[in-house]
């Protein structure tokens, strides 16, 4: 008797087993979520202690009928007049928002600038220029020999400016250390048919002109704000040689990334069924989509703030915030166009198919867009009070694309991340106390960043040294490690969200074959341009404006109370009552935005992680094991050639391993040294004559070396150095770098004890 195959049994045995583990992960990942949340919103405890700040209103209302009673008064005085100066200011905005938008919303650049290159004669055109700032009264010259900035902002509803409409502001710190400052900015309206890969090609012809107009200069520094940073990782993937240094500021790469009960703007694609909703749009807009709806959505991600704190705080300090309110509305209320095929782009490949990390985004020819080919040295800032690029999304892309921080090393790549703990979003480019912090030690590291060995670090900024006019931030660059960066970036690999990108591919191919045809044929530019001003964006503010002449009365009352101004004293009971109410009334708008969120987290793990744990997902797993296998598969040639280089070269050679070497044990470098080392390898033969090319090269070829092969790097140091009188030389060289022997730590002490017995030198050298 034949017996009758089982192997169709055991597959479907092992298919049923691999899916009732992915239906059980789905049911921890829904109970985790909903813990999470119900902890979050569970009420106080009753009978805790009363709020501190409750007892101080109580104890400011201790006072006597008549004195209360004549705070009430001066209170009530004050209010009225608040009130009044409030609705001016709002009136203010509105007209300012008028005045823009008939202007076509030009840079809100606080600098003068003029126009390098414009985009829109290119061969394909595109609504982006070059523009070079101009330094104002009591800044120095710039320098056209030192390295250019190029500043790169968001295009994601707003226009072009928010790294320099102040003075303290990323422009400002390039500005006032000589650099030469350009920005590139955008018009309103997009080039018919451009597209994001038009927009990517016309950055690197900017970079070619800059690189003309600053043949001495080393290459520029290209920083990126929010969205501009993933333009920022693509102008660096597609032009590597062109660029110096690269800034990622609040940029998201990782849209996937993030922590469970938190970060929920990353499942609003997903509970719209995709991206297919931007498309309607974009068609109703008669093929431009309106950048308003992106300002309304990152509105709702804070109403607290967005609908009732901001204003309240004009209205409480309306006598000094008015400048402050006015300068950033003018930003914040310019509202810029895409066109489909961006926007279209923008969701398909980052917002919800997170391809950029996974190497499938596509820059034409059969080429794709690899941060790997990313050579320049990358800083990354994100901060923990971010909610629209939490720290996972700006960092998470690190451990997506390196296997591990050796591989970083073996790859001649520098990754610094700067992380704050509790600024927002705009904060990182608007914040003046950040632009004198951070943005001011970025630039002051970029600097000197030729001289740092590839790897993964943190930069981190503590106390002041110094004292007086040379008091300075006291900056080190600490090594770290990819299971740090996989600590920080919290959840990256839920199935839930390649189901997302599954279920959007099919949503749009339905629409586009559907329903896209008829929309099109319907909207017309008239009927697009009325929805968009019949926006909500846009109406309030044209109500506030003097174009409503129930606003005319205001600023004849307005002028009238600034001339009779009383203000309340800063210790009148009812101004801490005002400011306790509106703690509370913020407090429940802010219990209503958690309850959605937590719904909207709960709704998206309940459908689509159901969705994966049936088995509808995406590619994510090819993605990841072709990243792994490019990775895995660069190793032996790597390791053949390191094997092949070290025993050669010479005296340059021979410094700057000894100092990778000792910065290795160290576990990361001070800007101290790293300034010492910076000295050594810009001024002081051989390298003074060596271009920054060269330098960067041999940095990156020891620290292969190095990383590869360690031990062989340290004993083939008598072959770079065959004459005592120059390893005296090179070791000398290298102790002045690490400084004092009692600051170095005792894995440095024992490498450099290493190196002098390598070198067959005695306790300290000497130079001949």
């Amino acid at each position: 008797m034949t017996a009758i195959p089982n192997l169709p049994t055991r597959e479907l045995l092992d298919k049923a087993t691999e899916t009732t583990t992915r239906v059980l992960d789905q049911v921890r990942t829904l109970t985790d979520v909903m813990g999470r949340h119900g902890a979050a919103l569970l009420p106080p405890v009753p009978g805790a202690s009363v709020a501190p700040e409750l007892r101080d209103l109580a104890a400011r209302f201790a006072r006597t009928p008549a004195a209360l009673a004549q705070d009430a008064q001066a209170y009530a005085t004050d209010a009225a007049q608040r009130w009044l100066l409030f609705w001016d200011v709002m009136r203010e905005a509105g007209n300012n928002f008028v005045e823009h938008e008939r202007a076509g919303c030009p840079p809100v650049l606080f600098f003068d600038y003029e126009t390098v290159v414009d985009g829109r004669n290119l061969a394909r055109p595109v609504n982006y220029a070059l523009v070079r700032i101009t330094p104002p009264e009591g800044y120095k010259p710039t320098d056209p020999a030192l390295r250019p900035f190029v500043i790169i902002d968001p295009r994601a509803g707003h226009g072009a400016g928010i790294g320099g409409f102040k003075s303290d502001s990323q422009v400002g710190v390039a500005l006032r250390r000589g650099h030469p400052v350009y920005f590139v900015v955008f018009y309103r309206e997009p080039e018919k048919g451009q597209t994001i890969l038009d927009v990517t090609a016309a950055e690197a012809t900017f970079l070619t002109r800059i690189a003309l107009d600053h043949p001495k200069a080393p290459k520029p520094v290209v920083i990126g704000n929010c969205q501009g940073g993933w333009a920022t990782m693509m102008l660096g993937a597609a032009a590597p040689d062109a660029v110096g240094a690269l800034v990622l500021n609040g940029a998201p790469l990782s849209y996937w990334a993030g922590e469970k009960g938190r970060n929920p703007m990353r499942y609003l694609g997903g509970l719209a069924g995709g991206g297919w909703p931007a498309s309607l749009m974009a068609d109703l807009g008669n093929g431009k989509f309106d950048g308003a709806s992106l300002v309304a959505n990152f509105e709702s991600l804070s109403p607290g703030n967005t609908w009732f704190r901001k204003y309240f705080d004009l209205y409480a300090g309306v006598d000094t915030e008015a400048d402050r309110f006015l300068e950033f509305e003018r930003w914040w209320g310019g509202y810029f166009l895409m066109t489909t095929d961006e926007i279209r782009w923008i969701v398909d490949n980052l917002f919800i198919g997170n391809r950029f990390s996974s190497g499938q985004i596509s820059q034409g020819g059969g080429e794709t867009f690899n941060m790997r080919e990313v050579k320049a040295p990358v800083i990354v800032f994100a901060s923990s009070g971010d909610n629209i690029t939490p720290v996972g999304q700006a960092l998470r892309w690190i451990a997506d694309v390196y296997r591990d921080e050796q591989e970083i090393k073996s790859l001649g790549q520098t990754i610094v991340y700067l992380l704050h703990d509790q600024i927002g979003h705009l904060g990182i480019f608007v914040s003046g106390a950040v632009a004198k912090k951070e943005h001011t030690e970025i630039a002051t590291t970029l600097e000197m960043i030729e001289a740092v060995a590839p790897g993964l670090y943190e930069m981190k900024i503590t106390g002041h040294e110094g004292s007086g006019s040379n008091e300075e931030w006291q900056v080190e660059l600490v090594e770290r490690k990819i299971a740090d960066i996989r600590t920080l970036s919290g959840e990256a690999s839920n199935e839930a969200f390649p189901a997302v990108a599954k279920i959007s591919e099919m949503n749009q191919h339905l629409y586009d074959v559907l329903a896209s045809p008829v929309v099109r044929q319907l909207a017309t530019e008239a009927s697009a341009e009325a929805r968009r001003q019949a926006s909500p964006m846009r109406t309030r503010r044209y109500m506030l404006s003097d174009l409503n002449p129930f606003m005319m009365p205001v600023r004849a009352m307005a002028g009238m109370v600034r001339q009779h101004r009383a203000p309340a004293a800063a210790e009148n009971p009812f101004l801490a009552l005002e400011k306790a109410w509106a703690d509370g009334v913020e407090k429940s708008i802010d219990t209503w935005r958690d309850m959605r969120d937590a719904w909207i987290e709960t709704a998206f793990h309940a459908v689509y992680g159901g969705l994966a744990a049936v088995g509808v997902t995406g590619d994510d797993a090819a993605a990841e094991a072709e990243v792994a296998r490019r990775s895995i598969a660069a190793e032996p040639a790597q390791l053949a050639d390191a094997r092949a280089k070290v025993a050669e070269g010479g005296y340059a050679e021979a410094v700057i391993r000894m100092m990778i070497l000792l910065a290795d044990a160290r576990g990361g470098v001070r800007r101290s040294r790293l300034a010492r080392s910076n000295a050594l390898l810009t001024t002081e033969a051989p390298f003074v004559g060596m271009p920054p090319s060269a330098r960067q090269a041999i940095i990156r070829e020891q620290t292969v070396i190095v990383t590869l092969l360690r031990e062989e790097a340290l004993a083939t140091l008598p072959s770079l150095l065959p004459v005592a009188a120059e390893r005296r030389k090179a070791l000398a060289a290298v102790e002045h770098v690490a400084g004092p022997e009692d600051e170095l730590g005792d894995k440095a002490r024992e490498m450099l004890g290493r190196m002098r017995q390598a070198l067959g030198l005695g306790p300290k050298a000497a130079v001949a």
